[in-house]
């Protein structure tokens, strides 16, 4: 297959899934290296695809417009429990993780999409921090970040902001 094909292929594989793809498995599925995939990731958005790079793989996102999303204000410790709890409270209760942000006085706005929905997700993502010996992109504030949140009508985000206030996570939200 061409390069022009393959990266039509890539874009249909993305935007037909709502999952996050791998880099490795559309290199197994296209017989060329992650290299060359992450070559094709940059093309696809120089065009002015939305591509974005999660811990889980690429995702092309589909926002829907019956959700609600909302930017959250919380400060913990930047141990792996804490950040743990915060986001499993968050799920648990049915809401989605799409980002951290901090507010850096010399970098300034610093994210890391995260696109955390469930448990097995949460539980991927404190596996990868804990087997790189990272810490919480919160370490660099003190512990001050945000989070911006998906779900789906405004009593789970009452409950959630509930719940992370009486834990003594939540700072502030929209």
């Amino acid at each position: 297959m061409d390069t022009l094909n393959r990266r039509k292929e890539i874009e249909k594989i993305l935007s037909k899934n709502s999952n996050p793809i791998k880099g490795a498995d559309l290199a197994d599925k296209f017989n060329v290296s992650r290299q060359v995939i992450v070559q094709d990731i940059a093309i696809l958005r120089a065009k002015g695809l939305n591509i974005i790079a999660t811990p889980q793989g690429y995702l092309l996102p589909k926002f829907e417009n019956k959700n609600i999303v909302k930017v959250i204000t919380s400060k913990h410790h930047s141990n792996i429990e804490e950040i743990k709890e915060e986001l499993s409270i968050i799920v648990d209760m049915g809401g989605k993780v799409l980002d951290v942000i901090i507010e850096h006085p010399v970098y300034g706005e610093i994210r890391g999409i995260i696109n955390i929905s469930s448990r097995k997700e949460l539980d991927e993502f404190i596996y990868e921090l804990e087997s790189t010996n990272s810490q919480g992109i919160s370490s660099l504030t003190n512990g001050v970040h945000f989070h911006t949140i998906e779900v789906k009508n405004k009593e789970i985000y009452e409950e959630i902001v509930k719940k992370l206030k009486e834990k003594g996570y939540l700072l502030k939200c929209e």
